[in-house]
């Protein structure tokens, strides 16, 4: 709406309008609201599986270096019985 069209309303419109824009900016706010909390639940969820992924990797290097001890063992048994 142009400046012209604006000074051409009556009092009761420029209210309307001024209503309906109070209105909007105020649902638009809420979408924003809602928006940053959904971010925020996905920012959370992101860092968790980050947390996942290196407890993961962390048992993974457990579990290896578990490995490599019974194979020493085994190896030490071996050793020891001549096979």
């Amino acid at each position: 709406m142009t400046d012209k069209e604006l000074r051409k309303l009556k009092r009761g419109q420029l209210i309307e309008l001024l209503l309906a824009e109070s209105e909007e900016i105020d649902r638009l706010k809420k979408q924003l609201s809602e928006t940053e909390e959904k971010l925020n639940a996905k920012e959370i969820q992101i860092a968790d599986a980050g947390s996942i992924a290196e407890a993961s990797l962390k048992l993974n290097h457990i579990f290896e270096d578990a490995q490599a001890a019974a194979d020493q063992y085994l190896a030490n048994i071996k050793s020891r019985v001549g096979l």
